[in-house]
């Protein structure tokens, strides 16, 4: 058995805000298409409100996202390095896999 004893602040917070860039990515056109059904239920002066709104969430959701996942992974892997030194690291059990053999 071995321990995770402390993990890179910066490669977690790079890999944890690229993963929420990602998700940002995937939810901003859900938004948008959220609000345009909505903007179509809507009076005229208030759907292109709507339309905008939802056109600016398809460009801010990822940038958004993105850099809260990358505080949260820094925040996260930082707090686990104090954590690990205090009580010990997560429990990792690694084996060695022959290629072509499972």
């Amino acid at each position: 058995m071995q321990s995770i004893q402390s993990v890179g602040v910066f490669s977690c917070a790079k890999i944890m805000g690229a993963i929420y860039g990602v998700l940002g990515l995937l939810f901003g056109p859900m938004l948008f298409v959220i609000t345009l059904i909505g903007a179509l239920a809507g009076d005229q002066t208030h759907r292109i409100l709507a339309i905008a709104g939802g056109l600016a969430a398809m460009v801010f959701l990822p940038v958004f996202y993105g850099a809260l996942g990358f505080a949260m992974g820094a925040l996260s892997a930082w707090i686990y390095n104090i954590a690990a030194r205090k009580l010990g690291g997560i429990q990792i059990e690694i084996r060695d896999v022959i290629a072509g053999v499972h």
